[in-house]
């Protein structure tokens, strides 16, 4: 199992399980310290869920610690949003 996430926008990713969108990754917040949410688009029964989902949704202080949770998948950044701010 790999996950990867693919960035929508500033602050939301896609998750997928190899090739399958299976949670959406956002950050909740308007200002720091923001938290950040996987949450599965699903709602599985527990023995269905994949690892390490224990419920539907769980929250993270830092899009880091999620990352590590999920076994450090690839990350796509979108940057889009930084052409639009003159970057």
């Amino acid at each position: 199992m790999t996950y990867s996430l693919i960035q929508l926008a500033p602050g939301a990713y896609d998750l997928f399980l190899d090739d399958t969108i299976v949670a959406s990754v956002v950050r909740n917040g308007s200002r720091q310290p923001y938290t950040w949410t996987a949450e599965l688009l699903e709602d599985l029964p527990r023995s269905e869920r994949p690892w390490p989902f224990q419920d539907i949704e769980h929250s993270f202080p830092s899009l880091e610690e999620l990352c590590a949770w999920l076994g450090q998948p690839t990350v796509k950044s979108n940057n889009r949003h930084a052409a639009s701010q003159g970057a």
